[in-house]
């Protein structure tokens, strides 16, 4: 398979290194992506901004139509250059649009930011926030001890089945709320944790099938959720409706109870190093298999057991490669640690964070 479009830093043949400044259509290190009908929005990371392109983009380098987080488009620095939080962005990750309102974790301010409609014009302020008590606060956990509305580092979001969720990395939780949450309204669900009040790693106690390390990313359908728990290099997965028990699948190690780090060559096909992002479309599931600089895919969803292969992989040429860029020259084809999934109308959407761009494929029907 050969990716369609092209976004962001493009040099074939040769290494993706971004200009010198941000403009409409460069990109520095990605992790987030997200499409909705035509529309496409990028969190483009090391630039602390937000670029949304309002129709799909049709060729490479394509500029955005809209950049948040900064005054313009050729500006950057954390928190829109100095200005201050309130229209700006501290390494933003997770991304998406969900009825009508435009959400991103904006992870190194401890916080998710909400727009009520997508703005079609830069530098609109967010209409509110979840994780801090306004705009102008930025501290971990709302400056106190871990509650159940403060957030740490928040990395990943998702809207399934008719619930809203947030990986909460830094406490080491995934956060769930029935519908779509207003500000400082407690979670519905709290999963990887026993009480608001604490943020252990894997519970305190290891690595199990109801604990995380780091969890990144979520996605599902209505009949099933999983979760990225990258720290511990596996993909959990629950049967709906979820609550805070045991999984009943295990991607990416042979049992719930290991966390093993697969060392050059013996990744294979059911194995994963720092699984960053997922996706879920129909019955395809896509994994960020980012360590491993690639995509695995599988054609049927998994349901219950451990270490299933997956059926294909984007980015190397076998199940046993996993060089970055394979490890010679950049390509339409290679990949240099993906951060970043999205799936949506057979189209594949990839965070190619480590080569500054953003490339989307299209799928099979």
């Amino acid at each position: 398979m050969t990716p369609a479009i092209w976004l962001g830093a493009y040099s074939p043949g040769g290494l993706a290194l971004p200009a010198a400044a941000p403009t409409p259509d460069q990109l520095y290190a990605p992790r987030g992506v997200f499409m909705a009908d035509n529309r496409l929005v990028v969190a483009d990371t090391g630039n602390h901004r937000l670029l949304i392109w309002h129709q799909f983009p049709h060729s490479d380098r394509q500029p955005a139509d809209v950049v948040l987080g900064q005054p313009d488009f050729y500006r950057e620095g954390p928190n829109a250059g100095g200005r201050g939080p309130e229209r700006g962005l501290h390494l933003p990750t997770g991304v998406g649009i969900y009825e009508g309102r435009l959400f991103v974790a904006d992870a190194w301010n401890h916080r998710v930011l909400v727009w009520n409609e997508v703005p079609q014009q830069s530098d609109v302020a967010p209409d509110y926030v979840l994780g801090q008590p306004n705009l102008s606060a930025t501290t971990e956990n709302r400056g106190g001890s871990v509650s159940a509305v403060g957030l740490y580092w928040p990395y990943g979001l998702a809207y399934v089945g008719g619930w809203f969720y947030i990986t909460d990395t830094g406490n080491r939780r995934v956060l769930g709320w029935q519908g779509l949450p207003e500000p400082a309204q407690p979670p519905d669900l709290i999963m990887g944790q026993d009480s608001p009040e604490v943020g252990l790693e894997n519970r305190g106690t290891g690595v199990a099938a109801n604990t995380f390390r780091w969890p990144h990313a979520v996605a599902g359908n209505d009949k099933l959720l999983y979760v990225a728990d990258a720290g511990n290099h596996r993909v959990l997965g629950w049967r709906r409706p979820v609550t805070d028990r045991s999984a009943e699948l295990v991607l990416g190690q042979p049992d719930f109870n290991r966390a093993s780090e697969w060392p050059y060559g013996q990744q294979g096909p059911s194995a994963l190093r720092f699984p960053y992002a997922l996706a879920v479309q129909d019955q395809t599931l896509a994994v960020a298999d980012t360590a491993n600089n690639r995509i695995l895919l599988w054609s049927r969803l998994p349901e219950t057991g451990c270490f299933h292969p997956a059926e294909a992989v984007i980015g190397q040429p076998n199940f046993q490669a996993n060089g970055e860029n394979h490890w010679q020259a950049v390509t339409r084809e290679t990949l240099c640690w993906p951060y970043g999934l999205h799936l949506h109308q057979n189209w594949l959407a990839v965070a190619d964070s480590g080569n500054n761009r953003v490339m989307l494929w299209q799928m099979s029907a």
